[in-house]
């Protein structure tokens, strides 16, 4: 057996062994993700300052990141089914749904303040409101619930917002990418009376239609989590304001119950009826 020497083993590690991410030294965690910039994003209004303030910008940051997170996907599945990439599509889905879950969850977090916490600060969010978030809008749009009226009761939006939320509207949807799908297929898809059609033989014949079986189902997945996340914010908001107005003018609780029959692809809803 050959006897090597603990010093030439010494010797020769230095030589081979690096570091992994080490060369140069040139990027860090920390720059990488820049937590300076995003570590001091979070601003109190109220003085003296209210506990849990830093709590509740916390968790709405965290929704907009989410956001923006949701609308990178969901763009990606769209322009994937457009493109008769369905698998590709149905993964970029899955990972929304899991995403929206997320968001609902997230809900107990902010619950953890109670009323009287959040009065102490509540009023120096006026006429800030979560009605102006210009990306959960644009969800929305891109989810197939245009709805141009809201451009117009927007409040405080910029111009490039502006630009932003009227693109939205113009761009093709989910749906308009699943009809599509429909039409890729050889399945008529001219009206609605023709996509219900379309999707009662889908329904009946999955392994012909298998890939499309399965985005119909992981639409109505974002459409139900998107619900879901709706009902939970409304009992959140009627738990910490009761029936007051919300900051930004609105009807607060009354408004967001309102939004709770939305249903973003209703022709898959009503097949359930007609299988």
């Amino acid at each position: 057996m050959r006897h090597v020497s603990p010093d030439r083993g010494a010797q020769q590690a230095p030589e081979s062994f690096v570091s992994f991410g080490e060369q140069g030294a040139q990027l860090t965690y920390g720059s990488y993700l820049r937590l300076p910039q995003l570590l001091d994003a979070q601003h109190l209004e109220s003085d003296p300052p209210a506990h849990d303030e830093l709590l509740f910008i916390t968790i709405h940051q965290v929704y907009e990141l989410w956001f923006q997170q949701l609308l990178h996907e969901v763009v990606a599945a769209r322009d994937a089914m457009t493109a008769g990439r369905l698998w590709w599509a149905q993964h970029l889905l899955q990972r929304v749904h899991v995403i929206e879950r997320v968001l609902v969850q997230q809900v107990d977090v902010l619950e953890t303040m109670t009323p009287q916490d959040f009065l102490e600060f509540r009023q120096r969010l006026a006429p800030a409101s979560g009605f102006q978030s210009v990306q959960f809008r644009e969800l929305e749009f891109l989810s197939g619930a245009k709805d141009p009226a809201y451009v117009e009761r927007f409040r405080g939006l910029t111009a490039e917002e502006r630009v932003r939320l009227d693109r939205r509207l113009e761009e093709p949807s989910l749906w308009d990418a699943f009809v599509q799908v429909l039409a890729d297929a050889g399945l008529p898809s001219s009206d609605d009376g023709q996509v219900a059609a379309s999707l009662r033989q889908v329904a009946h014949d999955r392994s012909t239609h298998a890939g499309v079986w399965a985005l119909a189902e992981a639409l109505l997945q974002h459409d139900e989590l998107a619900a879901s996340w709706r009902a939970r914010h409304v009992v959140m908001v009627e738990r910490m304001i009761g029936v007051k107005s919300g900051t930004g003018g609105s009807s607060g609780a009354g408004y967001l119950r309102s939004r709770l029959p939305l249903q973003y692809y209703p022709l898959l809803w009503e097949l359930r009826s007609q299988l």
